[in-house]
């Protein structure tokens, strides 16, 4: 049995889950609402202020599944109820970070300032003029929309130049010698 599958997940106050027989789960919560379309072989059960997530047989496809649903729904109560949040550091000289109303402006050593439309559920602020905070009650919008900033400049192991994750640790090269 998955051993994250059937762990049963606790639906905090405030929170309302319904799903429907097309196992369309939909999570009312404080930040917002999600709604994701589940797998129809999962057996999804809200009892007792808590969802159960049971699979129909021990197949290789059941079993991937099973802890794979049990993780989305789990991340989507986690989302309307507390939010997740990614925060970004520029690193570099003249490296910056602005906000022109929701747009997101950085200047990162190219010709022309970099402008990032935020996505619809996504919320960006900026702390200082090199952190950048992504936040929002999707995980795996949050993650894409870091992602995207991030690919703009991807942090070099030489100076450690680049947009890194705050918590990312950035393993540094030797440069050149002469002789």
């Amino acid at each position: 049995m998955s051993r994250i599958g059937r762990l049963p997940i606790a639906i905090p106050a405030g929170v309302t889950i319904t799903v429907t027989p097309e196992n369309v789960v939909t999570v009312k919560g404080p930040k917002g609402e999600l709604t994701e379309a589940m797998n129809k072989d999962m057996k999804i059960v809200v009892e007792n202020n808590e969802v159960v997530v049971t699979r129909p047989s021990d197949n290789k496809d059941h079993r991937a599944l099973h802890g794979l649903t049990r993780a989305l729904i789990n991340n989507m109560v986690v989302g309307v109820n507390e939010g997740f949040s990614k925060t970004l550091e520029l690193n570099g000289v003249g490296y910056r970070a602005q906000l022109q109303g929701k747009k997101l402006v950085m200047n990162l050593g190219f010709s022309h300032p970099v402008e990032v439309e935020p996505v619809e559920g996504v919320e960006i602020k900026v702390d200082g003029t090199t952190k950048v905070i992504i936040s929002g009650c999707d995980k795996q919008k949050v993650g894409a929309v870091a992602a995207d900033i991030r690919k703009w400049r991807k942090p070099e192991p030489y100076k450690g130049k680049g947009i890194k994750y705050a918590d990312e640790v950035i393993r540094r090269k030797e440069g050149k010698t002469g002789k």
